[in-house]
């Protein structure tokens, strides 16, 4: 009986450790406002707002001469120990969400993956200054490994 009561113990312990380890949104609050970035085709906006204390809300769109277009909607969100980014891109994915959890965090970087996606599998955003971001997709296809940057300014 003591054996057990210790292993008990011991699993509540590190439990509980985990759980003060485990990543926190608020690590990720430097992306939120709006960002952007001129490209030929119009100005790509990325914005980020809180929604509550375990999710943020994100959209991106493109400005043209004539039109503002929708990207896609993205979701933020702590659920358990784990925070996922969530992208629902229109006429990708049968217009379903997928899931991409955080696999490494400092305090300019985040690091999503989903090995299982077609592309990208890797979805990162790296804080160069305080003004400005890096996002990157990544991943294989057709057997290459690919990669697109997109860098934006705070508006």
């Amino acid at each position: 009986m003591k054996s057990y009561l210790t292993a008990v113990f011991i699993l509540l312990i590190s439990n509980n450790l985990f759980a003060q380890n485990a990543p926190s949104l608020s690590s990720a609050k430097w992306l939120l406002g709006k960002w952007s970035n001129q490209t030929q085709r119009g100005k790509m906006v990325e914005e980020w707002s809180p929604v509550n204390d375990s999710t943020y809300g994100g959209r991106s769109y493109m400005i043209t001469a004539t039109d503002s277009i929708p990207l896609e909607s993205i979701v933020l969100k702590k659920e358990g120990n784990d925070i996922f980014y969530i992208p629902t891109v229109k006429g990708q994915n049968n217009d379903q969400p997928v899931k991409f959890k955080l696999t490494s965090s400092s305090a300019n970087q985040l690091v999503f993956e989903n090995p299982a996606h077609d592309f990208p599998q890797k979805i990162s955003y790296t804080l160069e200054a305080e003004d400005s971001l890096t996002a990157e997709i990544s991943g294989i296809v057709n057997g290459q490994q690919r990669a697109r940057k997109f860098p934006m300014r705070k508006m």
